[in-house]
């Protein structure tokens, strides 16, 4: 098996930030209506499918991979046309100098990120940690031609295509577009499952798991699936303890983040179903961060039994976000297998 990198390319490059989904929305149901038995948007935005069991009582399982990537909104246009914005997600300022960037308006629009020359800057400027509110965004327009295609509120993104660099993929919004093609690459492949299967492409969960809370609440799942990128901090300078997860070394399967302690049952299954499928796997605890993991096990009354299948990603959350394809195919068979084979465990308390 090897990964259709020329449709991750597709997934990773379309725009979507949180609560402006859209395009990245058309994108996964003209994908995956093909292969499935329902599609349904809900009022949020979320992409729910279903894949009907074949048992006769079927518990519910639903596995969630969000499609929102971090990005800025547009809360300003000045004198000068120079664009003021706000984060959608977690940023690491110092990741902006220079970087080009997509504003979606009524035309999308190239710019890029400035800040403060060095050659201007004071000595104690010079030694300060980057702010976001150190930036701005020069279109080389006018406020006149500026506000031609831009106004107050539209989406910014990235902008970054996907390449491969030896056994990897390098791109903007990996987090978690390879979620969004693991996902479906799963469900494509899944044939007459016991369980009913519900596939979720969520929303707004760089701002907070907002998607998977009202449709974990409408589903109510009784085994849930988070599926996200995690750190990979292999790289020089890094201590064994801090690395998380490694590239190469197979899919993560996470144990916990900040946001959810995963049930031990489902991390026994996991680690098992992996072993016995000679697939190539990691674990995770990640002490910062959560996923929609947290509303697939909490936001269902009495719960659900849940766990996350997690990429190790390196570089999260800038620009140049990198997976490697072997761990991006062991996260397709992990998470088929562990869906397929659930009615094999015994999930009673021990």
């Amino acid at each position: 098996m090897s990964i259709n990198v020329s449709l991750l390319k597709k997934i990773a490059e379309t725009p979507g930030v949180p609560g402006r989904e859209q395009k990245i929305r058309e994108l996964v149901i003209k994908e995956i209506t093909p292969h499935v038995d329902a599609v349904e948007i809900d009022n949020m935005g979320n992409v729910i499918t279903l894949i009907k069991g074949k048992s006769k009582n079927p518990c519910k399982v639903m596995i969630a991979a969000h499609m929102d990537e971090i990005g800025f909104i547009v809360t300003h246009i000045d004198e000068q046309g120079f664009v003021r914005f706000h984060t959608l997600g977690g940023f690491d300022p110092k990741t902006l100098t220079a970087q080009r960037v997509v504003l979606h308006g009524k035309q999308n629009l190239i710019g890029v990120m400035g800040s403060k020359p060095i050659h201007v800057m004071t000595a104690e400027e010079r030694n300060k940690v980057p702010q976001i509110t150190d930036y701005f965004i020069d279109l080389g327009m006018s406020k006149k031609e500026v506000e031609k295609y831009i106004t107050v509120g539209d989406a910014i993104t990235r902008e970054r295509e996907l390449i491969e660099m030896g056994d990897c993929v390098n791109c903007k919004s990996l987090d978690n577009r390879v979620s969004v093609f693991i996902l479906i690459e799963t469900l494509k492949q899944l044939k007459a499952p016991e369980y009913d299967i519900y596939g979720v492409f969520t929303v707004q969960e760089e701002v907070g798991i907002r998607g998977a809370q009202v449709s974990a609440l409408k589903i109510q799942p009784d085994f849930g699936f988070g599926l996200d990128t995690t750190i990979a901090f292999d790289v020089p300078g890094a201590k064994e303890h801090e690395k998380v997860t490694e590239l190469g070394k197979g899919t993560a399967i996470k144990i916990m983040d900040s946001s959810t302690i995963c049930d031990y049952r489902m991390v026994d299954y996991m680690k098992k179903t992996a072993d016995k499928n000679n697939i190539k796997w990691q674990v995770e605890i990640l002490t910062a961060g959560g996923t929609d993991t947290a509303a697939l096990q909490r936001h269902v009354p009495g719960g659900s039994i849940s766990g996350a299948v997690s990429i190790p990603t390196r570089h999260i959350h800038q620009v140049i976000e990198m997976c490697h394809k072997q761990d991006i195919e062991a996260s397709i068979k992990l998470l088929k297998h562990c869906v397929q084979d659930l009615s094999k465990y015994d999930w009673s308390f021990k």
